[in-house]
C-alpha cells in the first residue's frame, strides 16, 4: 500500500563563486569521475544506495526511457565520486537554465557518511557549476535528507529564498 509522506522543501540559491575549493584530508585514495552516458543500471544503483534511506522517490518510478531522457539529456553532466575503488557519492547538475544552474541530485554513501567527503564532493560541484556564464547555482533539500545537507548548503554560501510543504507518495 501507498505511503503519503509530508516534507518541508527549502530552496536555496547561491549567487557568487566560492572564495577557495576545499580538499580532502580523509587518507583514502579519492577519485571523480564524469559519466557521460551513465548505464542507467547504475545511476539507479546510487539513486537508491544514496536516497533511498531520504526517500528521493522521483526517479525510482521512472521507466528507462524517461529516465534516460533526463539523466542523458544536453546539459545534464553526472559525477561520481569514488573512495578506495567503491562509489561513495555522486552529484548531477543540470546546465539547461539561462545562466543558472540546478544541483539536481547530490549525496554521500552511507558507509562514507562523516569522513569528509560530503564537503569535498560539495565543493568540487560547485567548481563544475561555476561556469563564466552562470550567474546562480539552485539547489533544493528538505526535511528528509541527512541533517547535515541544510547546515552545509549553507556553510558552502547558498541562501534560502523559499520553502514549501509537499506531499509525497511512496510506493507500496
Amino acid at each position: 500500500m501507498a505511503k503519503i509522506l509530508e516534507t518541508v522543501v527549502t530552496h536555496l540559491e547561491m549567487t557568487t563563486r566560492p572564495a577557495k575549493r576545499l580538499r580532502a584530508s580523509t587518507g583514502m585514495y579519492l577519485a571523480m569521475m564524469r559519466a557521460p552516458n551513465i548505464p542507467l543500471h547504475f545511476y539507479r544503483y546510487l539513486y537508491e544506495v544514496i536516497g533511498g534511506d531520504y526517500h528521493w522517490l522521483e526517479r525510482r518510478v521512472l521507466g528507462d526511457e524517461e529516465l534516460s531522457e533526463r539523466v542523458h539529456a544536453e546539459g545534464v553532466d553526472i559525477v561520481v565520486l569514488y573512495a578506495n575503488g567503491a562509489p561513495a557519492g555522486y552529484y548531477e547538475l543540470d546546465f539547461r537554465g539561462e545562466q543558472e544552474v540546478r544541483l539536481v541530485y547530490f549525496g554521500i554513501v552511507e558507509d562514507f557518511i562523516g569522513r569528509g567527503l560530503g564537503p569535498y564532493l560539495l565543493s568540487e560541484a560547485l567548481a563544475h557549476a561555476w561556469r563564466p556564464e552562470v550567474e546562480k547555482v539552485k539547489v533544493e533539500t528538505c526535511t528528509f535528507d541527512h541533517p547535515a545537507a541544510l547546515p552545509l548548503y549553507q556553510r558552502a554560501g547558498f541562501e534560502p529564498v523559499a520553502r514549501e510543504t509537499r506531499t509525497l507518495t511512496e510506493p507500496g
